[in-house]
Parts: C-alpha cells; sequence; structure tokens
C-alpha cells in the first residue's frame, strides 16, 4: 500500500519585536496628540473681567498702580501742609508758587514704572490749585519748539510769545527704595518712598518728606 502524502503548509508569520514597534509608536503618537490638545484646551481657558481703576489689587505683592497713586497723594498732602507754602505765597504776594517735579529715582531691584508715579504726583500737585506746576525738561523742548514754528507761520495775535515761560522757582524729587525679606512662602516687602522739594535758587529743602509701605505676602498651596 502507498502512503498517504504528506501535505507541508508554510507556518504563519510570527511578529517579533520588530514587527511591534511600529504599532507602538502610532499608539503613542496617538496619545500624545490627544494629550496636547486637551492641555492646549485648559490652558486657553483665559477669562478676562474689567475692573475699577481705582480699586486695589494685589496680586504678587510688588509695586502697583495703587501704590503709585496713594504715595502720590500721601506726599503732597505733606508737603502742601508744611510751612514753607505760605512763605513762598507771601514772597509772591499771594499767588501759588511755582514748582517742577523732577526726577524719582528707582533704587529697588524690581522694575518700577517712576514716570506714572511722576504723573500722579503732577496730577494731585496740579488738582489742589495750591501750587503752579511748570512743564518739564523734556515737555519744554516740544513747547519751545512748537512756540519757535509759530513765529513764523501763526498770526501774531494767535503765537505764543517768546522769552514769556514761567519759571519754576521749586524743583521736587526723590527716590523709590524696597527691602525684601523671605522665608519658605511667606514674605514681607517694605518700600519707603523719599521725597524733598528744593529751592532753586538757593539749593535749600524747604520740605522733606517720606511714605512708607509694608505687604504681607503669603503663598498658599492648594487645599490649605
Amino acid at each position: 500500500m502507498l502512503a498517504d502524502p504528506v501535505h507541508h503548509y508554510p507556518r504563519p508569520a510570527t511578529r517579533g519585536p520588530s514587527a511591534a514597534r511600529p504599532l507602538a509608536r502610532s499608539i503613542a503618537l496617538a496619545l500624545c496628540a490627544v494629550l496636547a490638545t486637551g492641555v492646549a484646551t485648559a490652558c486657553n481657558n483665559t477669562r478676562v473681567a474689567r475692573i475699577d481703576p481705582a480699586s486695589v489689587t494685589d496680586l504678587s505683592g510688588r509695586w502697583n498702580d495703587a501704590d503709585s497713586r496713594l504715595v502720590a497723594q500721601a506726599l503732597v498732602g505733606q508737603a502742601l501742609e508744611a510751612p514753607w507754602l505760605a512763605r513762598a505765597s507771601d514772597q509772591r504776594g499771594g499767588q501759588a508758587p511755582s514748582l517742577i517735579v523732577g526726577r524719582f529715582g528707582n533704587r529697588t531691584l524690581e522694575h518700577i514704572p517712576v514716570g506714572t508715579f511722576v504723573k500722579d504726583v503732577e496730577r494731585a500737585l496740579a488738582g489742589t490749585g495750591a501750587v503752579t506746576v511748570v512743564a518739564s525738561a523734556d515737555e519744554r523742548g516740544e513747547l519751545r519748539a512748537e512756540r519757535a514754528d509759530q513765529q513764523q507761520f501763526a498770526s501774531a495775535g494767535t503765537r505764543g510769545r517768546l522769552a514769556s515761560e514761567t519759571g519754576a522757582r521749586y524743583v521736587l524729587q526723590g527716590e523709590v527704595q524696597a527691602i525684601e525679606d523671605a522665608e519658605g512662602r511667606e514674605r514681607v516687602i517694605y518700600y519707603q518712598v523719599d521725597a524733598a522739594l528744593v529751592d532753586l535758587e538757593s539749593n535749600a529743602k524747604v520740605w522733606v518728606g517720606q511714605h512708607k509701605i509694608k505687604k504681607y505676602v503669603d503663598r498658599r498651596r492648594f487645599g490649605w
């Protein structure tokens, strides 16, 4: 008898480590794309609310617009209550003395927009009517250029006269300093703003003022 022939069927190919890698890589890339989309969506969840510009809002404890405004008002109040104002007014026959707000130096390690503070001081001074605030050096340059242009192009009845500026008798200047102390999540920030009113003719300081701010910052963890 003849034996039945033996049929040899090809074995199915087995997936080795190299064959499984493309599939795993595709799955990993898909997961990364899903996670990235979720993170981007969460990060773009921004909410903006308008608040009163005059409100006091402290987020980091650093110098802010409220500090600038409140310190300016405090220093101007101190300056106008000092004896120099009555003497200066009497010397001018009852007229308000003229002054210019000079430079306030930033002696801290943080960025403080002293230009904003100077404008707050000017606004507080001019609002009282007790003094005449003269334009700053930068502003005078632009004004003089305009006045010179008027001499050539403006009519005689409308042009500004030359050599008729109001000179400042006093200059108000000062500086901002800060001391910071921190331990763990707690921090104390101390600001000291010093100001002096100087007679431009004699260099005498007719008034010296100071205002201080102290802030306590506690960065608590979530869940407290």
